[in-house]
């Protein structure tokens, strides 16, 4: 062994617990060590494993960080639901002015009306004036687009 190069060793090392302050020596390069959980007061060695420990904060920090993941998971769900709203107008699906009129001019303001059109059928949408087979097809696949299910006659006839 090449002398002077290895630390001092300390057979007689002091080993303090911070949590329950026992205290007992052992062999080490430090002459005073301090742990934080020893093995009588940690709840895997002490048996009380349903306690949790609660170091400096740790699980506070924790749940507190779980509760905001919560609250954002919750806005995001929010906003997705407002994004597809059928309350919207109709004038949100940018189908032109002139479809947008026409379909004004029957009454249907909001996409929720327009679907319910559309589950009557084809033939019922087309029957409104202004209203032809290219508003039709782009009016659905505009609503596609925003997440929408069509209802049944209409998927049938796309």
């Amino acid at each position: 062994m090449r002398e002077k190069i290895h630390p001092v060793y300390y057979t007689d090392a002091e080993v303090t617990c911070a949590s329950c302050g026992s205290k007992w020596t052992t062999g080490s390069t430090r002459k005073t060590i301090h742990v934080e959980v020893c093995s009588k007061c940690h709840p895997f060695f002490s048996g009380e494993q349903a306690r949790i420990l609660d170091v400096e904060g740790q699980v506070d920090r924790f749940y507190k960080k779980l509760q905001v993941r919560q609250d954002y998971v919750e806005i995001q769900k929010a906003k997705e639901e407002a994004r597809k709203a059928p309350a919207k107008p109709v004038s949100d699906l940018d189908l032109g002015i002139r479809v947008t009129g026409a379909l004004e001019k029957a009454g249907i303001t909001t996409i929720a009306q327009l679907m319910a059109k559309l589950g009557e059928g084809d033939e019922a949408a087309l029957a409104m004036e202004g209203f032809g087979r290219k508003a039709l097809i782009d009016s659905k696949k505009k609503i596609r687009a925003l997440g929408y299910e069509l209802p049944e006659t209409a998927n049938e006839a796309a």
